[in-house]
């Protein structure tokens, strides 16, 4: 008897254990970009818990219950900000360390030397010269290059975004999508296939900013889709303030449903963020937000992403992470637990 006893517990064990390591696959992903940490690691900033105790970054991260890690992508980086970080060496070495935590990665490739966002969308030094045909081969090898060395090293990023807030488009002049439209779709039709070709199963994301403008998103993604591209994730930017955190949040869910609905097509916020001086505002926010994206019909709603919550003490002039001067978290991350 006690030897069946012994069996029946082993196997339930045995079998809740395989049914958890199925389900990591479909988990909500509660994530951080942190390509800013080896910069600040290097320049001698140290993060605590909140009792004061000094912990890596990542891991303690993890611990108050993030389970994925977003990474850009430079070309040849070149900002004085950046000093040379966000290379494909650098997104190695980060994402090796998340997925040792057990991770999940995400890869944000910015098709740029330095920052792309709905601002600029600047072509990097090496195609300033090339003309539309080579610039789609140039997307194609540089995304290429980047996936297969993740690939070696035993990385299978979860998801890939093809451009960074590509209001506009990407690779200006010539990918401008308001100017080229199709241009613009050939641009991200090339990145797509270079994903896809290295890991088919890794999922590609069209990522706009706004999450809450409607208009904006059937305009871009009508026009990816009447010009033969397709993609599998829509992905969203969301920064509010402490007073209209809620109405963006409500504009946001209405959005996601019609893009669900549109495009049959999942959804992921992948960046937030709020003033750190504004930390149970910002947990408030966080808190809804996930609830929100949860609540879209065929768990189409996949996630949501902080935007360098390390971030602390004026970092790059930057004060929308979840740290205080001290190091120290705030209460903000909490909304992901």
């Amino acid at each position: 008897m006690r030897n069946y006893f012994f069996l029946l517990i082993t196997t339930l064990l045995f079998t809740s254990c395989v049914t958890s390591q199925k389900a990591t696959k479909n988990t909500f992903a509660k994530g951080a970009d942190v390509g800013w940490l080896p910069q600040m690691e290097a320049t001698g900033y140290q993060f605590f818990d909140s009792d004061g105790n000094k912990k890596d970054c990542l891991h303690w991260l993890k611990v108050r219950g993030l389970n994925s890690i977003r990474l850009r992508v430079f070309v040849n980086p070149s900002d004085d900000k950046a000093s040379g970080h966000c290379s494909k060496e650098e997104t190695i070495s980060m994402a090796l360390r998340a997925q040792k935590l057990g991770m999940s990665v995400m890869i944000d490739f910015h098709y740029s030397d330095s920052w792309a966002d709905p601002g600029q969308q600047n072509k990097p030094a090496a195609w300033a010269a090339l003309d539309m045909t080579a610039l789609q081969t140039a997307v194609y090898d540089h995304t290429f290059s980047v996936m297969t060395t993740l690939k070696s090293n035993g990385i299978s990023p979860e998801w890939v975004q093809v451009g960074n807030e590509t209001n506009d488009g990407m690779l200006w002049p010539e990918g401008k999508a308001s100017v080229n439209m199709t241009n613009y779709a050939k641009l991200f039709i090339a990145g797509y296939n270079a994903v896809k070709a290295v890991n088919p199963v890794s999922k590609v994301m069209v990522h706009i900013s706004n999450g809450f403008d409607n208009a904006l998103f059937r305009w871009n993604l009508d026009g990816l889709k009447s010009n033969g591209a397709t993609w599998d994730v829509t992905a969203m930017s969301l920064y509010p303030n402490a007073s209209n955190w809620a109405t963006l949040n409500a504009q946001c869910l209405t959005n996601m449903n019609d893009m669900v609905a549109r495009y049959n097509k999942p959804v992921m916020v992948c960046e937030v963020g709020m003033s750190w001086t504004d930390s149970a505002s910002c947990k408030s926010f966080i808190t809804d937000i996930i609830q929100k994206t949860k609540s879209i019909s065929g768990n189409k709603g996949l996630g949501v992403f902080y935007w360098e919550p390390e971030s602390y003490n004026n970092w790059q002039g930057y004060t929308l992470g979840a740290f205080n001067n001290a190091g120290r978290p705030t209460v903000a991350l909490s909304g992901f637990n």
